[in-house]
């Protein structure tokens, strides 16, 4: 299983101890895991949730399985103290991740930005970040606490950007 990001590791200070944390297009739960061994309550989204079966059985663990770029309407109700997403970008899910987070909840994102297409996938511009892109949409309604966007070389070559911030 893939480590968990660096980004979010180095960000978990800043949720609400014990929080409720939203894992969104978490995959094989490598972020979900992590969490949960950490005392937080997590709710994973995926489309196919059978990397994260046998999370099931934990009871600070909610599991939804979700079509997120259907069209149908946002699969949550809750609030949440926190919002992690790596590695993925639907643009029309932004609105619903400033509405799901409660005062003072944080969101962390990381995901590949423009320059990726030369190294490795995804390389449509649909999937990929434009310059300062998360600063820009999301620096509106939360205040923006790190940012970071470029080149790194590990776990292997791509081009990114991350951010955390805060609901205020």
């Amino acid at each position: 299983m893939m480590q968990p990001s660096q980004w979010v590791v180095e960000n978990i200070p800043y949720i609400r101890r014990t929080g409720h944390v939203l894992d969104l297009a978490c995959g094989s739960g490598r972020h979900s895991r992590l969490l949960l061994t950490r005392g937080f309550r997590v709710t994973a989204v995926d489309i196919d949730v059978s990397g994260i079966e046998d999370l099931s059985t934990n009871p600070d663990c909610r599991i939804v399985q979700a079509d997120l770029e259907s069209g149908h309407k946002w699969p949550l109700s809750a609030s949440f103290d926190a919002i992690i997403v790596t590695n993925y970008l639907h643009r029309p899910l932004f609105p619903h991740l400033v509405a799901s987070l409660s005062k003072g909840g944080i969101l962390i994102y990381h995901t590949f930005m423009v320059g990726n297409e030369v190294f490795h996938k995804p390389s449509n511009p649909k999937f990929l970040l434009r310059d300062n892109e998360l600063k820009d949409v999301f620096g509106e309604d939360l205040t923006v606490l790190k940012f970071w966007q470029g080149q790194v070389e590990s776990p292997k070559t791509a081009v990114i950007q991350q951010l955390c911030a805060r609901k205020v």
